[in-house]
């Protein structure tokens, strides 16, 4: 069924006037209010379909954000390993120069550091803490080394807490005391340098 012609009327009809090979004098009429609220309905749908397609855009890139971010703990492992290795290595300096007797050279603590020393008050300040190691080692033939167990460094590397575990021995090998520490690292001019410290043995007390 086909309009021949269509004819507008009042009241926003329109009659449509059919083809020849229609019945003769059949009028159809077109109510436009009807047509306009179909199309309303119709470009309500394309929005809800652009809206859906800007959601899955948006879920789409929080995935890949959360992929990212699932990485990351890898490459700060490998930091952690690496900087644990650098506080063990300054540790270890450290007993050599003790062991050998050598204060001078220490290039442990830093200038500001404060470290608190069992059954004592604090020492403040690395000249303090020096000439208190120099009478420690005037009459002093034991040997200490240290175990770096943990380090946790702060999201910039800068500022890193060390726990470790010290042992000291005779020149016979015998233990004489052991026990563990922590140490506040901060790295100054590209090293790092202790700024607090403190000890606690783990021998029962005499």
């Amino acid at each position: 069924m086909a309009c021949k012609e269509i004819v507008q009327k009042p009241g926003g009809f329109k009659e449509c006037i059919l083809a020849n090979n229609a019945e003769p004098g059949f009028k159809v009429h077109l109510n436009c209010s009807f047509v306009y609220a179909k199309q309303k309905i119709l470009k309500r749908h394309m929005e809800r379909d652009n809206l859906k397609s800007v959601l899955l855009g948006g879920i789409a890139t929080l995935l890949l954000a959360c992929n990212s971010n699932t990485e990351k703990p890898e490459s700060m492992a490998t930091d952690k390993e690496k900087i644990k290795q650098e506080i063990q290595a300054k540790e270890d300096s450290f007993a050599a120069l003790y062991n050998s007797g050598e204060t001078r050279s220490i290039g442990y603590y830093a200038d500001d550091a404060i470290t608190y020393f069992q059954n004592r008050p604090p020492l403040v300040g690395k000249p303090a803490i020096v000439e208190f190691l120099k009478s420690d080692l005037a009459s002093n033939t034991n040997t200490i080394s240290f175990k770096t167990n943990e380090v946790f460094p702060s999201n910039d590397g800068n500022m890193v807490v060390e726990i470790g575990y010290y042992k000291v021995t005779d020149s016979t090998n015998t233990l004489i005391n052991s026990g563990n520490y922590m140490v506040l690292f901060e790295k100054r001019d590209g090293r790092y340098v202790c700024l607090r410290d403190m000890s606690a043995s783990d021998l029962p007390a005499q």
